[in-house]
């Protein structure tokens, strides 16, 4: 067997809530996890169990407050919990990429240029990344007419074609998905979760949230179950 891509050890997470008082709402404990290339965990429980938690924890946006988060870099396991602004960009540049349930870009940009930026941001030449990032949102059936406009004003599910798109464009080893599929029809959610079986099929270790039974049958490997924590103190 290969060695794992991600190793989670001891996680812990807990969010104080200053507007009620500092009152400290635990949300991850002990938490322990493996993932190795060419799997694809999807994250299971009900809602508050941690299952966004975890993933933003994964991919440095939350900070935990125990335990590590090793990602395989370049061949090196990098603390994400520990590891400084610099080194968790090149990680987001170059290792890890994310697919949230929403798209969050500049105001006023294309669509074509919001999905080409990860390829630039790896060295690629803008022309190459434009014609990858059109590519990829003709596949995902967004009109061509849209492709030069900014996303702001597109429906949900244009934008989460958008969305897609971008968080797919680069063959990332590690791979962090939240609902990739909730807002699109049937046929752009089964193209979307095509992207996942690629993705994990060439080898990239996949952790997702699919709230979806369906879903989570069709691209996951195995399952990884959370519960909530105890009452707030």
């Amino acid at each position: 067997m290969s060695d794992p891509a991600i190793v989670v050890e001891g996680l812990a997470k807990t969010f104080t809530l200053h507007l009620q008082g500092g009152v400290r709402l635990p949300v991850l404990r002990d938490l322990s996890l493996a993932v190795f290339p060419g799997e694809c965990l999807a994250l299971v429980g009900p809602s508050g169990a941690g299952k966004s938690t975890l993933l933003r924890a994964l991919y440095g946006t939350y900070l935990p407050h125990g335990g590590r988060i090793l990602v395989r870099h370049h061949g090196e396991l990098i603390d994400i919990a520990s590891a400084d602004p610099r080194r968790i960009l090149a990680i987001r540049r170059d290792t890890v990429g994310y697919v949230s349930q929403f798209l969050r870009v500049i105001p006023r940009v294309p669509a074509r240029a919001i999905v080409a930026e990860p390829l630039v941001h790896r060295g690629e030449s803008e022309q190459a990344a434009l014609r990858a990032a059109d590519a990829m949102l003709a596949r995902l059936n967004l009109p061509e007419r849209l492709w030069h406009l900014p996303p702001a004003t597109f429906s949900g599910g244009e934008q989460q074609r958008v969305n897609l798109a971008r968080g797919f464009i680069a063959p990332y080893p590690i791979m962090l998905i939240d609902e990739p599929t909730a807002s699109l029809d049937a046929v752009n959610a089964d193209i979307a979760l095509s992207f996942i079986e690629e993705a994990r099929v060439r080898g990239a270790a996949i952790v997702g949230i699919f709230h979806d039974p369906a879903v989570r049958r069709r691209v996951a490997t195995r399952e990884f179950a959370l519960a909530p924590l105890a009452e707030a103190a």
